[in-house]
Protein backbone atom coordinates (compact mmCIF):
# COMPACT_ATOMS: atom_id res chain seq x y z
CA UNK A 1 0.00 0.00 0.00
CA UNK A 2 1.21 3.56 -0.66
CA UNK A 3 2.01 4.60 2.90
CA UNK A 4 2.45 8.35 2.64
CA UNK A 5 -1.22 9.29 2.24
CA UNK A 6 -2.32 6.72 4.82
CA UNK A 7 0.14 7.78 7.52
CA UNK A 8 -0.66 11.42 6.86
CA UNK A 9 -4.38 10.70 7.37
CA UNK A 10 -3.59 8.86 10.59
CA UNK A 11 -1.60 11.86 11.73
CA UNK A 12 -4.56 14.12 11.07
CA UNK A 13 -6.64 11.85 13.26
CA UNK A 14 -4.20 12.29 16.12
CA UNK A 15 -4.22 16.09 15.88
CA UNK A 16 -7.99 16.36 15.70
CA UNK A 17 -8.56 15.36 19.31
CA UNK A 18 -10.54 18.43 20.41
CA UNK A 19 -12.96 18.00 17.52
CA UNK A 20 -13.60 14.26 17.60
CA UNK A 21 -15.47 12.21 20.14
CA UNK A 22 -13.21 9.28 20.99
CA UNK A 23 -15.16 6.50 22.65
CA UNK A 24 -12.43 4.26 24.01
CA UNK A 25 -14.82 3.05 26.69
CA UNK A 26 -16.03 0.34 24.30
CA UNK A 27 -14.59 -2.77 25.84
CA UNK A 28 -12.46 -4.99 23.61
CA UNK A 29 -14.03 -8.15 22.32
CA UNK A 30 -14.37 -11.07 24.66
CA UNK A 31 -14.98 -14.06 22.43
CA UNK A 32 -16.15 -14.45 18.86
CA UNK A 33 -19.23 -12.73 17.44
CA UNK A 34 -20.65 -14.25 14.26
CA UNK A 35 -22.51 -12.28 11.57
CA UNK A 36 -25.96 -13.33 10.43
CA UNK A 37 -26.05 -15.66 7.45
CA UNK A 38 -26.53 -14.10 4.01
CA UNK A 39 -29.04 -15.48 1.52
CA UNK A 40 -29.87 -14.68 -2.07
CA UNK A 41 -32.57 -12.06 -2.39
CA UNK A 42 -31.44 -10.21 0.71
CA UNK A 43 -30.16 -6.65 0.65
CA UNK A 44 -26.52 -5.57 0.96
CA UNK A 45 -25.25 -2.07 1.60
CA UNK A 46 -22.42 -0.52 -0.38
CA UNK A 47 -20.30 2.07 1.43
CA UNK A 48 -17.05 3.90 0.69
CA UNK A 49 -15.10 4.33 3.95
CA UNK A 50 -11.80 5.27 2.32
CA UNK A 51 -10.75 7.10 -0.82
CA UNK A 52 -13.08 8.64 -3.38
CA UNK A 53 -13.25 7.41 -6.95
CA UNK A 54 -13.06 9.64 -9.99
CA UNK A 55 -14.66 6.94 -12.14
CA UNK A 56 -18.45 7.05 -11.77
CA UNK A 57 -18.74 3.66 -13.44
CA UNK A 58 -17.25 2.06 -10.30
CA UNK A 59 -20.56 2.68 -8.52
CA UNK A 60 -22.35 0.92 -11.37
CA UNK A 61 -19.90 -1.99 -11.43
CA UNK A 62 -20.28 -2.57 -7.70
CA UNK A 63 -24.06 -2.48 -7.77
CA UNK A 64 -24.34 -4.71 -10.83
CA UNK A 65 -21.89 -7.24 -9.36
CA UNK A 66 -23.95 -7.59 -6.19
CA UNK A 67 -27.18 -7.85 -8.18
CA UNK A 68 -25.62 -10.50 -10.43
CA UNK A 69 -24.89 -12.49 -7.28
CA UNK A 70 -28.62 -12.48 -6.56
CA UNK A 71 -28.67 -9.70 -3.99
CA UNK A 72 -30.53 -6.43 -3.70
CA UNK A 73 -28.48 -3.28 -3.17
CA UNK A 74 -28.72 -0.15 -1.08
CA UNK A 75 -26.15 2.58 -1.70
CA UNK A 76 -24.78 4.59 1.20
CA UNK A 77 -26.34 8.03 1.41
CA UNK A 78 -22.93 9.69 1.18
CA UNK A 79 -21.36 7.13 -1.15
CA UNK A 80 -20.63 9.56 -3.98
CA UNK A 81 -19.44 12.46 -1.83
CA UNK A 82 -15.93 13.82 -1.93
CA UNK A 83 -13.72 15.58 0.61
CA UNK A 84 -10.17 16.04 -0.62
CA UNK A 85 -9.08 12.59 -1.76
CA UNK A 86 -11.65 10.94 0.53
CA UNK A 87 -15.17 9.72 -0.23
CA UNK A 88 -16.76 12.36 1.97
CA UNK A 89 -15.90 13.83 5.36
CA UNK A 90 -14.99 11.55 8.24
CA UNK A 91 -18.43 12.09 9.72
CA UNK A 92 -20.20 11.27 6.44
CA UNK A 93 -18.26 8.08 5.85
CA UNK A 94 -18.76 6.94 9.45
CA UNK A 95 -22.46 7.77 9.28
CA UNK A 96 -22.90 5.55 6.22
CA UNK A 97 -21.26 2.59 7.92
CA UNK A 98 -23.15 3.11 11.18
CA UNK A 99 -26.44 3.42 9.28
CA UNK A 100 -25.87 0.19 7.37
CA UNK A 101 -25.23 -1.74 10.58
CA UNK A 102 -28.30 -0.20 12.22
CA UNK A 103 -30.61 -0.77 9.23
CA UNK A 104 -32.63 -4.01 9.77
CA UNK A 105 -33.11 -4.37 6.00
CA UNK A 106 -29.36 -4.69 5.39
CA UNK A 107 -27.91 -8.20 5.72
CA UNK A 108 -24.27 -7.52 4.74
CA UNK A 109 -21.98 -4.62 3.87
CA UNK A 110 -19.52 -4.36 0.99
CA UNK A 111 -16.89 -1.64 0.73
CA UNK A 112 -16.61 0.05 -2.65
CA UNK A 113 -12.83 0.40 -2.64
CA UNK A 114 -9.77 0.92 -0.46
CA UNK A 115 -7.07 3.54 -0.90
CA UNK A 116 -6.58 5.46 2.36
CA UNK A 117 -8.52 7.24 5.07
CA UNK A 118 -10.51 4.48 6.81
CA UNK A 119 -8.47 4.91 9.99
CA UNK A 120 -9.80 8.44 10.35
CA UNK A 121 -13.33 7.22 11.01
CA UNK A 122 -12.54 4.57 13.63
CA UNK A 123 -13.33 6.82 16.63
CA UNK A 124 -16.65 7.76 15.00
CA UNK A 125 -18.00 4.24 14.57
CA UNK A 126 -20.73 3.06 16.93
CA UNK A 127 -19.33 -0.24 18.14
CA UNK A 128 -22.33 -0.89 20.36
CA UNK A 129 -24.61 -0.72 17.31
CA UNK A 130 -22.22 -2.97 15.38
CA UNK A 131 -22.16 -5.49 18.22
CA UNK A 132 -25.94 -5.45 18.52
CA UNK A 133 -26.40 -5.93 14.76
CA UNK A 134 -23.70 -8.37 13.63
CA UNK A 135 -23.42 -8.35 9.84
CA UNK A 136 -20.78 -9.46 7.38
CA UNK A 137 -18.44 -6.69 6.24
CA UNK A 138 -16.17 -7.33 3.25
CA UNK A 139 -13.27 -5.46 1.68
CA UNK A 140 -9.48 -5.37 1.69
CA UNK A 141 -6.45 -3.08 1.50
CA UNK A 142 -7.29 0.08 3.49
CA UNK A 143 -10.40 -1.70 4.79
CA UNK A 144 -7.94 -3.53 7.06
CA UNK A 145 -8.44 -0.60 9.45
CA UNK A 146 -12.13 -1.50 9.77
CA UNK A 147 -11.43 -5.21 10.14
CA UNK A 148 -8.96 -4.51 12.95
CA UNK A 149 -11.16 -2.02 14.78
CA UNK A 150 -14.31 -4.12 14.58
CA UNK A 151 -12.40 -7.21 15.68
CA UNK A 152 -10.74 -5.46 18.62
CA UNK A 153 -13.90 -3.69 19.80
CA UNK A 154 -16.59 -6.30 19.15
CA UNK A 155 -15.04 -9.66 18.18
CA UNK A 156 -17.21 -9.72 15.04
CA UNK A 157 -15.96 -11.91 12.20
CA UNK A 158 -15.49 -9.88 9.00
CA UNK A 159 -14.22 -10.82 5.57
CA UNK A 160 -10.98 -9.93 3.83
CA UNK A 161 -11.97 -10.18 0.17
CA UNK A 162 -12.76 -8.28 -3.03
CA UNK A 163 -14.05 -4.73 -2.85
CA UNK A 164 -17.33 -3.94 -4.59
CA UNK A 165 -15.77 -2.20 -7.58
CA UNK A 166 -12.99 -4.75 -7.94
CA UNK A 167 -12.77 -7.79 -10.16
CA UNK A 168 -15.70 -10.18 -9.83
CA UNK A 169 -14.25 -12.96 -11.94
CA UNK A 170 -15.48 -16.55 -11.80
CA UNK A 171 -13.01 -17.37 -9.01
CA UNK A 172 -14.35 -14.63 -6.73
CA UNK A 173 -17.96 -15.48 -7.57
CA UNK A 174 -17.40 -19.14 -6.75
CA UNK A 175 -15.71 -18.32 -3.44
CA UNK A 176 -18.41 -15.83 -2.49
CA UNK A 177 -21.12 -18.40 -3.12
CA UNK A 178 -19.30 -21.10 -1.14
CA UNK A 179 -18.51 -18.87 1.82
CA UNK A 180 -21.73 -16.85 2.07
CA UNK A 181 -24.59 -18.72 0.42
CA UNK A 182 -23.52 -22.34 0.92
CA UNK A 183 -21.69 -21.67 4.21
CA UNK A 184 -19.07 -24.28 3.44
CA UNK A 185 -15.98 -24.86 5.53
CA UNK A 186 -13.75 -23.79 2.67
CA UNK A 187 -10.14 -24.88 2.33
CA UNK A 188 -8.25 -22.08 0.61
CA UNK A 189 -5.42 -23.20 -1.63
CA UNK A 190 -3.60 -21.40 -4.42
CA UNK A 191 -4.60 -21.92 -8.03
CA UNK A 192 -1.26 -22.79 -9.57
CA UNK A 193 -0.79 -21.24 -13.01
CA UNK A 194 1.30 -23.22 -15.49
CA UNK A 195 0.14 -21.99 -18.86
CA UNK A 196 2.49 -22.96 -21.67
CA UNK A 197 5.56 -22.96 -19.44
CA UNK A 198 7.48 -26.15 -18.71
CA UNK A 199 7.38 -25.41 -14.98
CA UNK A 200 4.43 -23.93 -13.11
CA UNK A 201 5.32 -20.45 -11.83
CA UNK A 202 2.07 -18.66 -11.11
CA UNK A 203 0.91 -18.49 -7.47
CA UNK A 204 3.60 -20.81 -6.13
CA UNK A 205 4.09 -20.86 -2.36
CA UNK A 206 7.31 -21.15 -0.36
CA UNK A 207 7.30 -22.98 2.94
CA UNK A 208 9.40 -21.10 5.47
CA UNK A 209 8.81 -23.44 8.41
CA UNK A 210 6.96 -26.74 8.18
CA UNK A 211 3.95 -27.67 10.22
CA UNK A 212 0.23 -27.27 10.76
CA UNK A 213 -1.50 -25.21 13.44
CA UNK A 214 -5.02 -24.15 14.47
CA UNK A 215 -5.89 -20.65 15.57
CA UNK A 216 -7.87 -17.47 15.00
CA UNK A 217 -6.84 -15.84 11.74
CA UNK A 218 -6.14 -12.10 11.90
CA UNK A 219 -4.35 -9.56 9.76
CA UNK A 220 -4.63 -7.71 6.48
CA UNK A 221 -2.65 -5.04 4.71
CA UNK A 222 0.74 -4.71 6.39
CA UNK A 223 0.95 -0.91 6.06
CA UNK A 224 -2.47 -0.32 7.58
CA UNK A 225 -2.03 -2.95 10.28
CA UNK A 226 1.27 -1.60 11.59
CA UNK A 227 0.04 2.00 11.49
CA UNK A 228 -2.62 1.00 14.04
CA UNK A 229 -0.03 -0.33 16.46
CA UNK A 230 -0.42 1.23 19.90
CA UNK A 231 -4.02 2.32 19.31
CA UNK A 232 -7.17 0.84 20.89
CA UNK A 233 -8.04 -0.58 17.47
CA UNK A 234 -5.12 -2.99 17.24
CA UNK A 235 -6.31 -6.61 17.70
CA UNK A 236 -5.00 -9.04 20.29
CA UNK A 237 -2.83 -11.50 18.38
CA UNK A 238 -2.30 -13.94 21.23
CA UNK A 239 -2.24 -17.51 19.82
CA UNK A 240 -3.48 -16.30 16.43
CA UNK A 241 -2.45 -16.96 12.85
CA UNK A 242 -1.26 -13.73 11.25
CA UNK A 243 -1.65 -13.03 7.53
CA UNK A 244 -0.32 -9.96 5.73
CA UNK A 245 0.03 -8.55 2.22
CA UNK A 246 1.00 -5.28 0.56
CA UNK A 247 1.50 -3.45 -2.71
CA UNK A 248 3.92 -0.86 -4.08
CA UNK A 249 6.27 -0.91 -1.08
CA UNK A 250 10.06 -0.97 -1.28
CA UNK A 251 11.45 -3.78 0.88
CA UNK A 252 13.11 -1.27 3.21
CA UNK A 253 9.59 -0.18 4.19
CA UNK A 254 8.51 -3.79 4.60
CA UNK A 255 11.53 -4.15 6.89
CA UNK A 256 10.31 -1.20 8.98
CA UNK A 257 6.82 -2.68 9.26
CA UNK A 258 8.00 -6.16 10.17
CA UNK A 259 10.25 -4.55 12.78
CA UNK A 260 7.17 -2.86 14.23
CA UNK A 261 5.41 -6.23 14.51
CA UNK A 262 8.47 -7.54 16.31
CA UNK A 263 8.85 -4.56 18.65
CA UNK A 264 5.17 -4.38 19.61
CA UNK A 265 5.15 -8.06 20.57
CA UNK A 266 2.89 -9.34 17.81
CA UNK A 267 5.38 -11.80 16.35
CA UNK A 268 6.07 -13.32 19.76
CA UNK A 269 2.35 -14.01 20.26
CA UNK A 270 1.37 -15.71 17.00
CA UNK A 271 1.18 -19.47 16.34
CA UNK A 272 1.40 -19.30 12.55
CA UNK A 273 2.31 -16.84 9.81
CA UNK A 274 1.13 -16.40 6.22
CA UNK A 275 2.48 -13.77 3.86
CA UNK A 276 0.37 -13.24 0.78
CA UNK A 277 1.74 -11.44 -2.22
CA UNK A 278 3.61 -8.17 -2.23
CA UNK A 279 2.86 -6.72 -5.66
CA UNK A 280 5.42 -4.26 -7.03
CA UNK A 281 7.70 -4.68 -4.02
CA UNK A 282 11.07 -4.98 -5.74
CA UNK A 283 14.12 -3.33 -4.15
CA UNK A 284 14.88 0.16 -5.38
CA UNK A 285 18.36 1.46 -5.99
CA UNK A 286 20.76 1.43 -3.09
CA UNK A 287 23.62 -0.53 -1.63
CA UNK A 288 22.80 -3.96 -0.28
CA UNK A 289 19.00 -3.71 -0.52
CA UNK A 290 17.02 -6.50 1.11
CA UNK A 291 14.49 -8.56 -0.80
CA UNK A 292 11.09 -9.43 0.68
CA UNK A 293 12.18 -13.08 0.83
CA UNK A 294 15.22 -12.16 2.92
CA UNK A 295 13.08 -10.10 5.28
CA UNK A 296 10.65 -12.97 5.81
CA UNK A 297 13.59 -15.26 6.63
CA UNK A 298 14.99 -12.71 9.07
CA UNK A 299 11.80 -12.04 11.02
CA UNK A 300 9.87 -15.30 10.73
CA UNK A 301 12.33 -18.21 10.72
CA UNK A 302 13.56 -17.51 14.30
CA UNK A 303 9.98 -17.82 15.56
CA UNK A 304 9.96 -21.56 14.85
CA UNK A 305 6.27 -21.55 13.92
CA UNK A 306 4.53 -22.90 10.79
CA UNK A 307 4.89 -20.26 8.10
CA UNK A 308 4.63 -19.87 4.35
CA UNK A 309 4.57 -17.09 1.78
CA UNK A 310 2.90 -16.60 -1.58
CA UNK A 311 -0.75 -17.18 -0.59
CA UNK A 312 -3.40 -15.74 -2.90
CA UNK A 313 -3.97 -12.77 -0.62
CA UNK A 314 -3.38 -9.20 -1.72
CA UNK A 315 -3.69 -6.81 -4.62
CA UNK A 316 -3.99 -9.57 -7.18
CA UNK A 317 -6.64 -10.66 -9.74
CA UNK A 318 -7.79 -13.64 -7.65
CA UNK A 319 -7.77 -13.63 -3.87
CA UNK A 320 -9.12 -15.67 -0.99
CA UNK A 321 -12.20 -14.48 0.93
CA UNK A 322 -10.87 -14.99 4.46
CA UNK A 323 -13.05 -14.84 7.59
CA UNK A 324 -11.07 -12.56 9.91
CA UNK A 325 -11.48 -13.63 13.52
CA UNK A 326 -12.57 -17.19 12.71
CA UNK A 327 -10.78 -20.37 13.73
CA UNK A 328 -8.83 -21.98 10.90
CA UNK A 329 -6.13 -24.57 10.34
CA UNK A 330 -3.11 -23.53 8.32
CA UNK A 331 -0.72 -26.03 6.80
CA UNK A 332 2.57 -24.49 5.81
CA UNK A 333 3.62 -27.50 3.75
CA UNK A 334 0.57 -27.64 1.50
CA UNK A 335 -0.13 -23.90 1.67
CA UNK A 336 -3.72 -24.32 2.82
CA UNK A 337 -6.02 -22.35 5.13
CA UNK A 338 -9.04 -24.41 6.20
CA UNK A 339 -12.08 -23.03 8.02
CA UNK A 340 -12.83 -25.10 11.13
CA UNK A 341 -16.15 -23.57 12.15
CA UNK A 342 -19.32 -22.12 10.72
CA UNK A 343 -18.68 -18.39 10.73
CA UNK A 344 -22.38 -17.40 10.56
CA UNK A 345 -25.35 -17.56 12.86
CA UNK A 346 -28.85 -18.23 11.59
CA UNK A 347 -30.54 -16.16 14.29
Amino acid sequence: MHTRAFLKSLGLLATAGPFLSFDFASSPASGTLRPKALQKGQKVGIVSPSAATADRMEFTYAQEAMEALGLEVKLGENLKNRFGHLAGTDQERAEDLNAMFADPEISAIVCLRGGSGAARILPLLDYQVIKANPKALMGYSDITALHCAIQSQTGLISFHGPNGSGSWNSYHVSQFQQVFFEQKLVSFKNQIGKGDDLVAKGNRIQTLSSGSVDGKILGGNLTVLTALSGTPYYPDFQDSILFTEDVGEDPYRIDRMMSTLQLNGTLSKIKGFIFGQCSECKPGSGYGAFTVDQLMDHYILPLGIPAYIGAMIGHIPKQFILPIGAKVRMNANSGTITMLENVFTSS
